[in-house]
């Protein structure tokens, strides 16, 4: 049977979807993928004729993929899908109209159970992660237990999107995940409300082995071209006898610079050791406020300044690159705040810092807590899905957000150059302009180029590089 899957844009390898891809593939089924950013997807639907169009939905996107699908279902007889972090936390969004299933959760057996139900032309009924609309009401099916043994999951379908986009294919940088989960509680992040969808049903946190990863990466290596690994886990340095075990193996047979990401508490000089012995070239840290009390009693990371501080020196010592990444603008902060942020993103000196406007998801327990306290303007509707451009917070008046919106812009630019702060803060006094739109992209582009991620492209990858990150949101 036919599958299409259907992104708004590319950024880098839509992982989730490739698992499912490589599921569907195995099990005999034509999976293809349809790029809107490149073709309207419509005229995939009218040439391919699919009997399934599935979507990954975002917080922020749900409304462009509903309108999409609403086209779609209007020309074609199709079943139309919805997965991913949006209709996980809000399932309710199968109400919305052409939408005929969501799946919560993790999808990979559930895809696999609905595409072999519409193939046999049963009921679509009584499957597992998925939502149905039933007789004018909703069909609600509870969640299947988690895969504890990440080994057993099929290695992501690549061929999928780099048989439609030989750029990502040509690409040096190519994206892995090692584990998924996470133990922590923040209040702005999606886990714990996830953590409770599962309860009872499964690990929190599941890690791949290490010569299961290694398989996959080489399989990449020898497959396209590869100079540098981005590990997307959450958190990749929990387990210090995986990591020891990973610094022993990856360097003899891989032998590539990594990204990965780690958290302040967990930084130990043991832990940088065996990074930087595996390879490691640069790390990703989340700092997220310069104020202690916002982050530790509203955010709940449960770190002190002096913990960051040290893991940023621990981490610079060793060699390795550092990305901090921080946010603006949060509920019931101010200004002053955000320069707070910038003050502590000073003495950690990351090689980059990244800037995020807060966004106030619904059913986090930072969002409920904006909501609840009249910090939101509009709706669930207003998320900004790029999370950089606009705030839909609101703040004491309106110069003060679209200082705080400025600053956001120009906030790399004053922790790479700390003089700067001082012109900094009369410059965000000014109109939010294409030009610091420009800055944004253009320095956040060569520092992640050069320094996070750093490879040789050529001269081509180069330019397509470029040319893509400037267009995209």
């Amino acid at each position: 049977m036919r599958i299409l899957f259907v992104e708004k844009q590319i950024d880098y390898e839509p992982l989730g979807l490739l698992y499912l891809s490589s599921v569907l593939r195995q099990a005999g089924h034509e999976v293809r993928l349809a790029v809107a950013s490149d073709k309207d997807p419509l005229a995939v639907v009218r040439e391919w004729q699919p009997a399934v169009v599935g979507y990954s939905v975002y917080t922020g996107a749900q409304g462009y993929y509903r309108d999409l699908n609403l086209r779609i279902k209007e020309t074609a007889n199709v079943v139309s899908v919805f997965g991913g972090p949006h209709p996980t936390y809000f399932p309710e969004y199968v109400g919305e109209p052409g939408v005929d299933a969501v799946c919560i959760g993790e999808a990979e057996d559930a895809i696999l159970d609905l595409v072999e139900t519409v193939e046999s032309g049963r009921p679509l009924t009584g499957i597992k992660n998925w939502w149905f609309k039933r007789d004018g009401g909703v069909e609600r099916n509870p969640v299947r237990p988690l895969e504890n043994d990440m080994d057993r999951i099929a290695f992501p379908d690549r061929e999928l999107l780099f048989e439609k986009d030989d750029f990502a294919r040509q690409s040096g940088i190519k994206h892995f995940i090692t584990s998924r989960g996470c133990p922590y509680d923040c209040t702005y992040c999606f886990n714990h409300a996830l953590a409770e969808v599962y309860q009872g049903k499964g690990k929190r946190l599941r890690q791949m082995s290490v010569d299961r990863v290694i398989e996959e990466v080489r399989g990449v290596q020898e497959r396209y071209p590869l100079q540098f690994v981005v590990f997307l886990d959450d958190l990749f340095i929990v387990y210090a006898d995986w990591l020891e075990e990973l610094a022993e193996k990856l360097p003899s047979e891989v032998g590539l610079p990594f990204f990965c990401n780690v958290r302040a508490n967990l930084v130990t000089p043991q832990k940088i050791e065996l990074l930087k012995r595996a390879g490691c070239a640069s790390v990703g840290m989340g700092l997220e406020t310069g104020d202690p009390q916002v982050r530790n009693e509203i955010l709940k990371r449960n770190l002190s300044d002096e913990q960051i501080v040290e893991a940023s020196r621990l981490i610079r010592d060793a060699g390795i690159q550092l990305l901090t990444t921080n946010m603006v603008g949060l509920p019931g902060g101010t200004l002053e705040n955000d320069f707070q942020t910038l003050a502590l993103n000073h003495k950690c000196k990351p090689a980059y810092a990244n800037a995020f406007l807060y966004q106030p998801y619904p059913r986090t327990e930072l969002g409920e807590y904006a909501r609840e306290n009249g910090h939101v303007e509009g709706s669930l509707e207003d998320i900004d899905p790029s999370a950089w451009e606009r705030s839909v917070l609101r703040f004491s008046t309106p110069e003060e957000k679209r200082q705080i919106e400025n600053l956001n812009k120009l906030f790399a630019l004053a922790v790479e150059w700390p003089w700067m702060t001082g012109l900094i803060r009369r410059l965000i006094k000014l109109p939010p302009n294409s030009l610091f739109r420009l800055v944004y992209k253009l320095w956040k582009g060569y520092a992640v180029k050069n320094r996070i991620h750093p490879y040789r492209p050529s001269p081509v990858e180069f330019a397509q590089t470029v040319r893509r990150f400037m267009k995209f949101d």
